[in-house]
C-alpha cells in the first residue's frame, strides 16, 4: 500500500490534489455539451425530388428508380441507399462509409442529377439535397390550416413566409413544405377539334411555356406602365 504510505508523508499534496480534482470536475460538468441523441458518425444526405401530380408509384418508377441506379454509378463511398415516395414528392437517403468525403458526394449527387434531368419527366426540376447526421430526427414539425384560405394560398403562406422566417434559426434545416396545391392550370382538350386542325397536347403545353415568362417591369413608349 505505497499510496497510502505516500499519503501520510504528503498530506498537503494529497489535500490539494483532491481540490484541484473537484475544481477542474466542477467546471467539465458545466462546459461539458449536452445532447439528447448521441453522435452517431454515419453521415447521410437526404435528396428531394418533386414533381407535382405524380402518384406515389410514379415517382417511384419514373424518378426514384432512376436516380438510384445513377447515383450507384458516379457517387463513392454509399454503403446503402433508401426512398420513401409520396403524392407528389420522393425522398432518397443515401448513407456512407464512416469518413466518406461528404461535400464531395454532395457535389456529385448534384451534378448526377442535373445529368439525368433529361431522362425524367418533362417539367422535373433539380432536387433538394439536404445533409444530416443519422442521429437526427425533427424536433418541431408545423402544421397550417385555415378555415378562410385555399389549399394553395397555404401553401404559399408556408413557403414564403413560415419557412423564411424559420430559416434563420441557428442550426435548422427546413424543407419545403408538403401537402396543400400549388398554383397550376388545368386545361381541357378536345381531342377531335385538335385532330381537325393537327394539333398535339404537346403543341399546346409548348405554346404554354412560351407565354409563362417574366417580364420587367417598366414603362412603354406611350407612357403607360407595363406589369
Amino acid at each position: 500500500m505505497w499510496i497510502v504510505r505516500l499519503a501520510l508523508r504528503r498530506p498537503y499534496t494529497f489535500i490539494v490534489m483532491s481540490m484541484l480534482i473537484l475544481i477542474l470536475g466542477a467546471l467539465s460538468i458545466f462546459r461539458t455539451p449536452v445532447d439528447i441523441f448521441p453522435v452517431v458518425d454515419i453521415p447521410v444526405i437526404a435528396v428531394i425530388w418533386n414533381f407535382n401530380g405524380l402518384e406515389p408509384q410514379e415517382m417511384e418508377q419514373r424518378i426514384v428508380s432512376n436516380s438510384e441506379r445513377a447515383y450507384t454509378t458516379t457517387v463513392s463511398d454509399i454503403e446503402h441507399m433508401e426512398s420513401q415516395s409520396y403524392n407528389g414528392i420522393a425522398v432518397i437517403k443515401i448513407y456512407f462509409q464512416p469518413g466518406a468525403d461528404i461535400p464531395s458526394a454532395i457535389s456529385l449527387a448534384a451534378a448526377e442529377s442535373q445529368a439525368i434531368l433529361r431522362t425524367l419527366p418533362t417539367g422535373t426540376t433539380p432536387p433538394l439535397i439536404v445533409q444530416y447526421n443519422a442521429a437526427d430526427v425533427p424536433v418541431l414539425q408545423s402544421v397550417v390550416y385555415s378555415d378562410t384560405l385555399s389549399e394553395d394560398q397555404l401553401n404559399d403562406f408556408a413557403n414564403q413566409f413560415i419557412r423564411t422566417q424559420l430559416a434563420t434559426v441557428e442550426g435548422a434545416q427546413l424543407p419545403l413544405a408538403y401537402g396543400g396545391k400549388q398554383r397550376n392550370i388545368m386545361v381541357d382538350l378536345d381531342p377531335e377539334q385538335m385532330l381537325a386542325k393537327n394539333i398535339s397536347a404537346s403543341d399546346v403545353s409548348s405554346a404554354f411555356n412560351q407565354q409563362n415568362v417574366i417580364l420587367p417591369a417598366g414603362h412603354r413608349q406611350d407612357g403607360r406602365a407595363r406589369i
